[in-house]
């Protein structure tokens, strides 16, 4: 076990120490600023050790001090005791309700109680502010009664959010990027897909056609947008716009003309009546759609830029892509004309649902079962795919079900039900569509087996 009090120790005086180096050397870099760490951190944990043999009457052992020094340089340097979490590939989203409390999500549907990351509510917040004043510079004011809120995004692009003061502790989420360069194969090893959805999902892409991936929160909509991305051609011109960077394109090493655009929040003044500093995906829209790009890609719309995606979609040539939360494909149309009625005074629900059906050909809703609390996994996988048609009745869009769950035997996973309307299209971007006969699709499992068998 580590003795994380005199971790706390060590770290504050290899701080001071290291502050007085960076104030007689302004301009020291990152890794300098390491080496000298390790340097420095060495020296203390030596002259720990020493006072720890004469308090227990026997020498530290090495591997307990090199477990210290690792511990202080962590804290110093990264994220403290999260760091291990940070660098496990495994652990998908963690969880801090009080310091008390640390929950891991893993990649495979697990769900673990792990020990905790600081001793004290203070403790952790100030590992918080350490990681602000890091990562973005924020001053000592961050995670205060002042500024209860702190989002961030770590090196790793981890996403955290942080509160404090409207809840009875300090309370923390990050959501890690296991999967950053996920492909469509990757998914469907994964269990999200089967082939005949990969092959069609696909031919969507390459057809461009216009495609809205849809689900709830952590359903993984933004993992199978990222896979969908590596199904454009590698020379096409494309922008990805998001409030944080999630979706990883320009860093993919496969596409030579991603244009990445992201969001940013004010400084806190407001100047005419606007947030000073603040770029919205709304701002991002107007700027992208004058770059000559082929498609546009939104991370996520949550807000007003609802607006110009789909302008875009039916201005465009095709092919954009994005995703929107929505518990059931049921709401999707009425989530699109909620937000465009906040978007703006003028707009109406008639021209939200119409402009929806104009400008969308597809969508892909990303569904979530959670059985850890009986002893079980959390389950993501694509529940239906549907046809957007045109308007129907009451000036709502009309749709077909592509692929859909089949309740009959038990199944919530997306089985083919009809051919598309542009199946034509599809067809021409080399999709075969006698695929979509094969009524069971190509899931794996006994289910599928049995089905066969009977038939």
């Amino acid at each position: 076990m580590v003795d994380y009090a005199a971790v706390r120790l060590i770290k504050k005086e290899v701080g001071e120490r290291l502050g007085e180096l960076l104030r007689a050397r302004p301009g020291m870099s990152a890794a300098a600023q390491e080496q000298q760490g390790r340097a420095l951190i060495n020296e203390q944990v030596a002259i720990w050790s020493d006072a720890e043999a004469v308090r227990r009457g026997q020498a530290t052992s090495p591997t307990e001090d090199a477990a210290i020094a690792q511990a202080v340089f962590d804290l110093q340097f990264r994220a403290g005791r999260l760091q291990a979490h940070l660098d496990n590939p495994a652990v998908e989203n963690i969880f801090i309700n009080g310091y008390r409390t640390v929950v891991l999500d893993f990649t495979d549907g697990r769900r673990a109680q792990v020990a905790p990351v600081a001793d004290s509510d203070e403790e952790l917040r100030e590992l918080l502010r350490d990681l602000a004043r890091r990562t973005t510079g924020q001053s000592e004011r961050s995670l205060s009664t002042a500024d209860p809120f702190l989002a961030l995004r770590l090196a790793d692009g981890s996403r955290l959010q942080a509160v404090i003061d409207v809840t009875p502790g300090t309370y923390v989420t990050i959501r890690r990027h296991s999967m950053r360069h996920a492909s469509l194969d990757d998914l469907v090893a994964r269990g999200m897909l089967d082939t005949t959805l990969q092959a069609f999902l696909s031919a969507c892409v390459r057809a461009e056609k216009n495609v809205m991936v849809v689900g709830g929160q952590a359903a993984g909509k933004t993992t199978l947008l990222r896979a969908l991305l590596r199904e454009i051609d590698p020379a096409e011109r494309f922008a990805t716009l998001e409030t944080e960077y999630e979706l990883f394109a320009h860093e993919n090493g496969y596409h030579q003309q991603v244009v990445p655009m992201e969001a940013r929040e004010s400084n806190g003044e407001r100047v005419d009546g606007r947030a000073a500093g603040e770029i919205t995906l709304m701002d991002l829209m107007y700027r992208a759609l004058r770059m000559s790009l082929a498609r546009i890609v939104v991370g996520e719309v949550r807000g007003p830029e609802i607006v110009a995606m789909l302008q875009a979609m039916t201005n465009g040539q095709g092919g954009n892509l994005s995703t929107l939360h929505a518990i059931h494909p049921g709401v999707v149309f009425d989530r699109i004309a909620e937000l465009y009625l906040l978007a703006q005074a003028n707009m109406s629900e008639a021209l939200a649902y119409r402009q929806a059906a104009n400008g969308l050909d597809f969508i892909v809703f990303v569904a979530s079962i959670d059985e850890t609390r009986i002893g079980g996994h959390r389950h993501r996988f694509v529940s239906h795919v549907l046809e957007v048609t045109g308007i129907g009745e009451g000036g709502r869009p009309d749709t077909n079900l592509i692929f859909g769950p089949r309740p009959e035997w038990d199944e919530p996973r997306a089985m083919p039900l009809m051919h598309p309307r542009c199946i034509a299209d599809l067809r021409r971007a080399g999709f075969a569509p006698e695929l979509l006969d094969e009524s069971a699709g190509t899931w794996p499992g006994q289910l599928q087996l049995l089905i066969r068998e009977a038939s």
